[in-house]
């Protein structure tokens, strides 16, 4: 797959990425617990050729102000990594990208169970590496609240470190099984980590062998300013939240710019910001769709997800058709509080008509129209350097992820924009990039080999 062409990740959140998806009849609502759910969706985006399956996590449920049964429908989902165990079972390309964050996880646990995803999967693992931003996860380990912000991304900095040490304490070919010698492994073929620093200690080796992608994929969803150092220098995927083309051109701009810091060239590196389609065969159809889904939305819950929004601050108090009030800066997501405020402020828009306007996207960009509406967005910003690609978050399963598979992948192939068959077999070989200096084999930018293929 060339770098003139779109990567595309399946974000699949359990009842649908709009707050009020699990109540429309595209919506398969029981997704969250169902197996059988998680199987037919990850299919469909294989039999696509997407990229890779996308599932996001936290160590709670976060949306703990929401009435018990609208919590429940967000919350109740499986374990990501025990989930795409499963899904690397029945499927044999598409890659497979969950999150764990560094908050409340050791390393030596993160590292051996991405590794064990990267083998069970033949080299198709990703780990997403966030920071964990709700009191309501840090209640879950005996904590009052998180971390401050800068003092979460010391120890995430750290975090990652000590995960590629661990993946690289394994070299290639160590493991030998020659019966007839009586050797199983090549005695100089591991070594131990040793790694001892502010946060954590270390011995290692890891207790499992080096990985068919040398070592999975790292993917980083932090904007802020210390979240785009730490993906420069760690990550092959970014995936973010811009609005317009200018942000999102400015935004891929300064990430890319801080890669030769690192050692590590523009496309060692994937932007894929999320985007949330809702598309008809003709507009009024598109906008149609959107109303239905918009029409559900009970206000309570509208209100709700704007106070996680922007930072956990109760906003109950103010009147829902006044301005977006003044805040004071979260410890929790500081980027996404502040383009909820910079949207709010960009088009004027109440408490009421902002948490209208994220419920579908979360910040996200958002596109309700054609299947070329559509596409002509996608190619606006590849074009202009604002993107790599685009994580889809459909606004139900699998209704919405069905609409963008049928009417927008055809117009994005008939531009040469994607791919119509796989290439290679690990998600490194499709994605083009290279792990990060100085940890394991590099193979050259974009060919997707290396030791092994695909790496």
């Amino acid at each position: 797959m060339g770098q003139d062409t779109l990567r595309l990740g399946a974000f699949f959140y359990a009842t649908g990425h709009h707050v009020a998806g699990w109540r429309h009849p595209s919506s398969e609502a029981d997704g969250g617990l169902n197996l059988e759910r998680y199987v037919g969706w990850a299919q469909r985006a294989e039999a696509a050729k997407f990229d890779l399956v996308f599932l996001e996590d936290g160590s709670g449920i976060r949306d703990s102000n929401l009435r018990s049964s609208e919590r429940t429908a967000r919350s109740a989902h499986f374990e990501p990594v025990t989930l795409l165990s499963a899904l690397a079972a029945v499927t044999s390309r598409i890659g497979l990208v969950a999150t764990t964050s560094t908050s409340f996880n050791e390393p030596y646990n993160v590292a051996r169970r991405f590794a064990s995803l990267d083998h069970l999967s033949g080299g198709r693992a990703g780990w997403n590496l966030v920071t964990s931003t709700t009191d309501a996860e840090a209640a879950n380990f005996g904590e009052a609240g998180i971390a401050r912000h800068g003092d979460r991304y010391a120890r995430a900095e750290e975090f990652v470190d000590v995960v590629l040490g661990l993946w690289n304490t394994w070299d290639d070919g160590a493991v030998v099984i020659d019966r007839a010698s009586g050797q199983f492994s090549k005695p100089d073929g591991f070594r131990p980590l040793n790694h001892c620093g502010t946060h954590f200690e270390v011995r290692g080796p890891l207790n499992i062998a080096r990985t068919p992608q040398g070592q999975p994929v790292v993917v980083q969803a932090g904007s802020s300013g210390p979240g785009k150092d730490l993906a420069a220098r760690t990550a092959e995927v970014v995936f973010t939240a811009n609005q317009t083309l200018a942000e999102a051109v400015e935004f891929a701009g300064d990430l890319k710019a801080r890669l030769p810091r690192f050692g590590r060239e523009p496309g060692d590196l994937k932007v894929m910001p999320g985007l949330f389609p809702v598309v008809g065969r003709s507009e009024a159809e598109a906008r149609a769709k959107f109303e239905a889904l918009q029409d559900l939305i009970d206000p309570v819950v509208g209100l709700a997800l704007l106070e996680r929004m922007v930072g956990g601050f109760d906003l109950s108090g103010f009147d829902p058709d006044g301005p977006v009030p003044e805040l004071p800066e979260a410890e929790g997501a500081k980027s996404r509080q502040q383009l909820m405020f910079d949207l709010a402020r960009r088009e004027g828009l109440t408490l009421r008509q902002l948490y209208l306007r994220i419920a579908g996207a979360r910040g996200h960009s958002q596109i309700v129209g054609t299947p070329m509406q559509v596409a002509d967005e996608m190619e606006a910003r590849f074009r202009a350097g604002g993107a790599d690609g685009f994580n889809i978050m459909p606004a139900t399963l699998p209704g919405g992820l069905d609409d963008f598979i049928e009417l927008v992948l055809p117009e994005l192939r008939r531009r040469g924009l994607v791919r119509t068959e796989y290439e290679g077999r690990t998600l490194r070989g499709h994605l083009g990039t290279r792990p990060p200096a100085g940890f394991g084999p590099a193979a050259p930018s974009g060919s997707g080999s290396g030791t092994k293929e695909g790496r």
